[in-house]
Protein backbone atom coordinates (compact mmCIF):
# COMPACT_ATOMS: atom_id res chain seq x y z
CA UNK A 1 0.00 0.00 0.00
CA UNK A 2 1.22 3.46 -0.78
CA UNK A 3 2.13 5.34 2.35
CA UNK A 4 2.13 8.76 0.69
CA UNK A 5 -1.63 8.65 0.13
CA UNK A 6 -2.16 7.82 3.80
CA UNK A 7 0.10 10.69 4.86
CA UNK A 8 -1.76 13.04 2.51
CA UNK A 9 -5.13 12.00 3.95
CA UNK A 10 -3.80 12.39 7.47
CA UNK A 11 -2.40 15.84 6.70
CA UNK A 12 -5.64 17.04 5.14
CA UNK A 13 -7.54 15.67 8.14
CA UNK A 14 -5.34 17.48 10.65
CA UNK A 15 -5.46 20.71 8.68
CA UNK A 16 -9.22 20.52 8.23
CA UNK A 17 -9.83 19.82 11.89
CA UNK A 18 -7.57 22.71 12.96
CA UNK A 19 -9.28 25.16 10.60
CA UNK A 20 -12.70 23.93 11.68
CA UNK A 21 -11.81 24.28 15.36
CA UNK A 22 -10.49 27.81 14.87
CA UNK A 23 -13.55 28.87 12.90
CA UNK A 24 -15.92 27.35 15.47
CA UNK A 25 -14.14 29.25 18.25
CA UNK A 26 -14.48 32.46 16.22
CA UNK A 27 -18.23 31.91 15.90
CA UNK A 28 -18.16 31.12 12.18
CA UNK A 29 -19.88 27.73 12.23
CA UNK A 30 -20.98 27.96 8.59
CA UNK A 31 -17.42 28.43 7.37
CA UNK A 32 -16.25 25.65 9.68
CA UNK A 33 -18.73 23.28 8.09
CA UNK A 34 -17.73 24.43 4.62
CA UNK A 35 -14.05 23.84 5.37
CA UNK A 36 -14.84 20.34 6.64
CA UNK A 37 -16.78 19.54 3.47
CA UNK A 38 -13.92 20.91 1.34
CA UNK A 39 -11.43 18.69 3.20
CA UNK A 40 -13.66 15.69 2.66
CA UNK A 41 -13.91 16.46 -1.06
CA UNK A 42 -10.12 16.70 -1.35
CA UNK A 43 -9.67 13.33 0.34
CA UNK A 44 -12.37 11.70 -1.78
CA UNK A 45 -10.76 12.96 -4.98
CA UNK A 46 -7.39 11.57 -3.87
CA UNK A 47 -8.93 8.21 -3.07
CA UNK A 48 -10.88 8.24 -6.33
CA UNK A 49 -7.65 8.66 -8.28
CA UNK A 50 -6.09 5.71 -6.45
CA UNK A 51 -9.15 3.50 -7.02
CA UNK A 52 -9.07 4.43 -10.71
CA UNK A 53 -5.44 3.28 -10.93
CA UNK A 54 -6.36 0.03 -9.19
CA UNK A 55 -9.20 -0.71 -11.60
CA UNK A 56 -6.95 0.05 -14.57
CA UNK A 57 -4.37 -2.42 -13.26
CA UNK A 58 -7.04 -5.09 -12.68
CA UNK A 59 -8.29 -4.64 -16.25
CA UNK A 60 -4.75 -4.95 -17.57
CA UNK A 61 -3.94 -8.04 -15.49
CA UNK A 62 -7.10 -9.91 -16.43
CA UNK A 63 -7.09 -8.51 -19.99
CA UNK A 64 -10.61 -7.14 -19.76
CA UNK A 65 -11.80 -4.82 -22.56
Amino acid sequence: MQMDILYRIMGVGFLTSAVSWILNRAGREELATLSTVAGLAIVLLSVLDTVSELLTQVRTIFQLY
